[in-house]
C-alpha cells in the first residue's frame, strides 16, 4: 500500500484566500495556515477518516492522504481526478472541503473499495472545530474549544475537551475521555463510553451499552439494547432519565444527592442502598420513592434487566 496524493498550489500571502486543487497520484496534499487561538476549523469531506491533534504553535496544518486499497494505477488515477480539494483561510478561521464531483450512485463500490482517504489536522491548543465526513472515523485529541463532529459511518473518539462536545455517527462507537461543558452524543449503532463531564450529558444509541463515569449535571441516557451505568456526583438541577430496552441499569449517587426515584423493570428487580419509605404495595420490579427528602425526578426504565441504585 502506498500513499497517493500531490503537492498543491502556491501559498497566497493574503488575509483571506481560497486554494483549490485536483487530487492526483504521486505526492502529498499539505497546507499550512497562520491563525490565532479561538478560531474555527471546518472540514467537510465526501469520504475519509479525520484525525485532529493539537500543537503548541499558531497554525492550522492539514494533510490529505489517498491510499490505494485495490485496483490498477490507472484506475486510481481516474478516481482521483474526480476529487476536488478546496481550502479557504479567512482571518483566524480555516475551511477545507473534499468533494467527489461525479454522481454518488454506488459511491462506496466505485470509490470506497479502491481508496482509503485520511485527513490529518493539527490546530492550536485553543481552537474550535466542526468536522463532517460521509464515511470514516473521527478522532480529536485533547482540546480547548467547541467540538462538533458528524460521520455517516465510523467511530468517534474525543480526548479531554475543555468545552462542549456534540458528536453524531450513523454507525460506530463513541468514546469521550471527559469534558468541561455539555456532552451531546448519538450513534445509530454502537456503545458509548464517557468519562467525567462537568456539565449535562445526553447519550443515545440504537444498539450498545452506555457508561458515564461521572456527570456533574443532568443526564439523559437511552439505548435500544445494552446496559447503562452512570454516576451522579453532584445535585442535578433538573430531571434525569435512563432507559434501555434490553439490559440492566446501575446508578451511583453521591450520598448528598436528592432525587425522586421512579424506577421500573419488566424483567428483573429494583434495589437501592438508600433508605426509602414506601407507601402502598411493595414491589420487587418497581420503586417510587424519595431519596434524601426528594428532588428532581430520576426516571429509570428497562424492559429486560435489573435496576440498581447504589451509594457512591
Amino acid at each position: 500500500m502506498r500513499t497517493l496524493s500531490r503537492n498543491l498550489c502556491v501559498v497566497l500571502c493574503l488575509l483571506g484566500f481560497t486554494v483549490s486543487s485536483m487530487a492526483q497520484v504521486d505526492g502529498d496534499i499539505k497546507k499550512s495556515f497562520k491563525v490565532q487561538s479561538g478560531g474555527l476549523l471546518i472540514v467537510e469531506a465526501d469520504l475519509g477518516a479525520i484525525e485532529v491533534q493539537t500543537g503548541s504553535g499558531s497554525s492550522v496544518e492539514i494533510q490529505v492522504d489517498f491510499e490505494r486499497r485495490s485496483g490498477s494505477h490507472n484506475r486510481i488515477k481516474e478516481l482521483l481526478e474526480d476529487f476536488r480539494v478546496d481550502f479557504d483561510h479567512s482571518g483566524k478561521d480555516v475551511t477545507m472541503t473534499l468533494e467527489y464531483k461525479k454522481e454518488r450512485f454506488n459511491f462506496w463500490d466505485t470509490v470506497g473499495r479502491y481508496l482509503k482517504v485520511r485527513i490529518y489536522v493539527t490546530v492550536p491548543q485553543k481552537y474550535n472545530i466542526d468536522l463532517r465526513t460521509s464515511g470514516g472515523s473521527i478522532e480529536v485529541d485533547d482540546l480547548e474549544g467547541r467540538v462538533r463532529s458528524r460521520t455517516s459511518g465510523g467511530s468517534l473518539r474525543f480526548g479531554q475537551i475543555i468545552g462542549p462536545v456534540d458528536g453524531k455517527t450513523s454507525g460506530g462507537s463513541i468514546t469521550l475521555e471527559g469534558c468541561k461543558g455539555d456532552a451531546d452524543v448519538t450513534t445509530s449503532g454502537g456503545s458509548i463510553r464517557i468519562g467525567k463531564v462537568d456539565g449535562d450529558v445526553r447519550a443515545h444509541t440504537s444498539g450498545g451499552g452506555i457508561t458515564v463515569d461521572e456527570v456533574m449535571g443532568v443526564i439523559d441516557g437511552k439505548t435500544s439494547g445494552g446496559s447503562i451505568t452512570a454516576r451522579l456526583s453532584k445535585q442535578p438541577a433538573d430531571d434525569c432519565s435512563l432507559k434501555t430496552s434490553g439490559g440492566s441499569i446501575t446508578v451511583h449517587l453521591d450520598p448528598e444527592v436528592k432525587v425522586y426515584v421512579d424506577a421500573k423493570t419488566s424483567g428483573g428487580r429494583v434495589s437501592t442502598d438508600f433508605p426509602v419509605t414506601i407507601r402502598g404495595e411493595l414491589s420487587k420490579r418497581a420503586l417510587r420513592a424519595k431519596i434524601n427528602g426528594g428532588g428532581p425526578e430520576l426516571y429509570l426504565r428497562t424492559s429486560g434487566g435489573s435496576i440498581n441504585i447504589r451509594e457512591k
